[in-house]
C-alpha cells in the first residue's frame, strides 16, 4: 500500500524559549534532582528535614520550587498569531477522509491478502493480524482525536458540521459524542480543580489512605508498593479505564451534590451511583442536555447493531480481530494520553480557593510521540498545554501557537518532549510509581496551602508531610 501520509511537518524543538529573560522550564527527572536516599533514612526523618528546609515553599515531587503563575489569559491569547485561530472545514475534512481511507485500505489489504492461501503459516498470520490491530488502533485513535476537535468547535467554523462529523466518528468508536463533549467541556473549565475537574482527579491523602485501609498518619510508615502491584494497577487502568469512566465517572470528581446544576443529590461515582455518560438525568448534565444525551445513545445503538450484524454474519472471532482488539488499542491510547497529560510529578493541583482558570490550564504537560504523535494522532500529545488555554485552535495550527505562548508562560510551561517516544512509554510507569496522592507542601500557609503536589509511599522525591495526631 502506498503511503497516504501528508508531507512531514517539521518537528518543533519543545524545550522552552532560549530568551535569557525566560528561565528554562524543562521538568527535572528524579536522577537530576538531589534528594536523600530512602535506604539511608526513614520517611519520617526525611519529612522532618523537609519541613525544616522547606520554610513554607511549594515543592513538587522532585523538590523543585513552584511559583503560582502570574500571567493572564489575555496575555496568552494576544501572544498567539491571529491566523492560528483560523479553522478550515476543507482541511479538517481532508484528515477525516484520510484516516478513514487508511483504515479501510488496511482492512482490505489484510482481509484479502493475509489468508491461509496467501500466508500458509498460522503463526505468521497471527503476527500479521496482531500488527493489523495495532495499526487500526492508532488510526482509530487519530479519528477519535478529530472527533475531539469537533467537540471543541476547532474542526470548522460551522457548529452543525462539527457536531455532525463528531457524532458520526465518535459513535463509530462507541463514544457517546454529545455526552462526552459536555463533560469534557466541564473538565476544560475546571482543569486542576480538585472539587470540579472531570478527568484524572488525583486522590487526596485522606482518600488514598481510606482506599488502603490506613489512617492519614500511617502513610509515612507504609512499605514500598511492589512493582507487581503497580503493573496490575496500570494494566487495569489501560484496559478498563475508559469504559469505567463512561459508566461510573471513576476518575472524575465525586462532589456532585455541590455542583451548580443541582442534580447530584444522593448520587455518587460508581456502579448504580447515578453518575454516568448515558443517562440524561445524570448530574454530569443539565435538564436542557437531555435530547443530546439521547442522541448520543442512539449513535451507540446504531453502531452496536451494525457490529451485531457483522458478528452474526461473519463470525464473532472475526469481529473481535477486525474491530474488538483495535477498539481496545484505541482505549489504551486514549487513557495513556489523557493520564500523562494531567499526571506528572511536576504538576500542581489546586483546592478551589487557590484555583483559577489560568492556573488550572497550566497544570498540564506536553510530551512527544514522534511521527506517530504528529502525523497519526494529530499532535494531541505534543500541544496539550496550548489546547487547555485555547481549545478552538485546530491541531494543524497548534505547533505555532504553542511556541508563541511559551514566551508568556516561561517556567510554567512544562514539557517532557526531550524524552521522545520511549520517554512517553516510560512515563506511564514513572507516574504510576510516583503519583499516589496529592497534599500541600510542608509548612505552607494561606493560598500556597491550597496548591497540592504528588507524594508517594515508594520513597521517591519529597517525602510525605509528617503528621502528628
Amino acid at each position: 500500500m502506498s503511503s497516504t501520509a501528508v508531507p512531514k511537518r517539521v518537528a518543533l524543538h519543545r524545550n522552552p524559549t532560549t530568551d535569557s529573560s525566560v528561565p528554562s522550564s524543562v521538568s527535572v527527572s528524579p536522577l537530576d534532582s538531589p534528594r536523600q536516599s530512602p535506604s539511608s533514612t526513614s520517611l519520617s526523618s526525611m519529612a522532618s528535614e523537609a519541613e525544616k528546609v522547606n520554610n513554607g515553599k511549594m515543592l513538587d515531587t522532585y523538590g523543585n520550587e513552584f511559583k503560582i503563575p502570574d500571567f493572564t489569559i489575555k496575555q496568552i491569547r494576544d501572544a498567539i498569531p491571529a491566523h492560528c485561530y483560523e479553522r478550515s472545514a476543507a482541511t479538517s475534512l481532508y484528515y477525516v477522509f484520510r484516516d478513514i481511507a487508511v483504515l479501510a485500505t488496511v482492512f482490505y489489504g489484510f482481509h484479502n491478502y493475509v489468508t491461509p492461501e496467501t500466508v500458509p503459516s498460522y503463526p505468521a498470520r497471527v503476527v500479521l493480524w496482531a500488527l493489523y490491530t495495532v495499526i487500526q488502533g492508532l488510526f482509530g485513535t487519530g479519528l477519535w482525536v478529530l472527533a475531539h476537535e469537533c467537540g471543541h468547535q476547532a474542526f470548522s467554523p460551522s457548529k452543525v458540521l462539527n457536531d455532525t462529523v463528531g457524532w458520526i466518528c465518535h459513535s463509530a468508536l462507541l463514544v457517546p459524542y454529545f455526552s462526552w463533549k459536555i463533560s469534557h467541556g466541564k473538565h476544560h473549565k475546571a482543569t486542576g480543580n480538585l472539587a470540579r475537574d472531570m478527568v484524572f482527579v488525583p486522590k487526596t491523602r485522606e482518600v488514598y489512605a481510606s482506599r488502603i485501609k490506613k489512617t492519614i498518619y500511617d502513610l509515612n510508615e507504609l512499605i514500598e508498593e511492589t512493582p507487581i502491584a503497580t503493573a496490575l494497577h496500570l494494566l487495569g487502568q489501560q484496559l478498563a479505564g475508559w469504559p469505567m469512566y463512561l459508566f461510573t465517572n471513576v476518575t472524575g470528581h465525586n462532589n456532585h451534590e455541590r455542583q451548580p446544576e443541582g442534580r447530584g443529590k444522593g448520587k455518587k461515582n460508581g456502579y448504580f451511583g447515578g453518575v454516568n455518560h448515558f443517562n440524561p438525568s445524570s448530574p454530569l448534565y443539565e435538564a436542557k442536555d437531555a435530547k443530546l444525551i439521547v442522541l448520543s445513545d442512539i449513535g451507540l445503538a446504531i453502531t452496536a447493531s451494525v457490529l451485531y450484524l457483522i458478528g452474526s454474519k461473519y463470525g464473532w472471532l472475526n469481529l473481535l480481530v477486525w474491530y474488538g482488539i483495535p477498539y481496545l488499542w484505541v482505549n489504551h491510547w486514549l487513557v495513556a494520553i489523557t493520564f500523562l497529560q494531567h499526571t506528572d510529578p511536576t504538576l500542581p493541583h489546586y483546592l478551589p480557593e487557590s484555583w483559577n482558570f489560568v492556573r488550572g490550564a497550566g497544570a498540564t504537560i506536553d510530551r512527544d510521540f514522534g511521527f506517530i504523535g504528529r502525523h497519526i494522532l494529530h499532535g494531541i500529545i505534543e500541544t496539550h498545554v496550548l489546547h487547555h488555554y485555547v481549545s478552538t485552535i485546530p491541531f494543524y495550527n497548534a505547533d505555532e501557537a504553542s511556541e508563541a505562548i511559551q514566551k508568556v508562560m516561561g517556567t510554567h510551561y512544562r514539557t517532557e518532549a526531550h524524552t521522545g517516544m520511549l520517554g512517553f512509554i516510560k512515563a506511564l510507569w514513572t507516574s504510576s510509581r510516583v503519583c499516589h496522592w496529592v497534599e500541600p507542601s510542608a509548612g505552607t500557609t494561606g493560598e500556597n496551602a491550597g496548591v497540592l503536589f504528588y507524594r508517594n509511599t515508594n520513597g521517591i522525591g519529597v517525602p510525605p508531610v509528617k503528621l502528628t495526631k
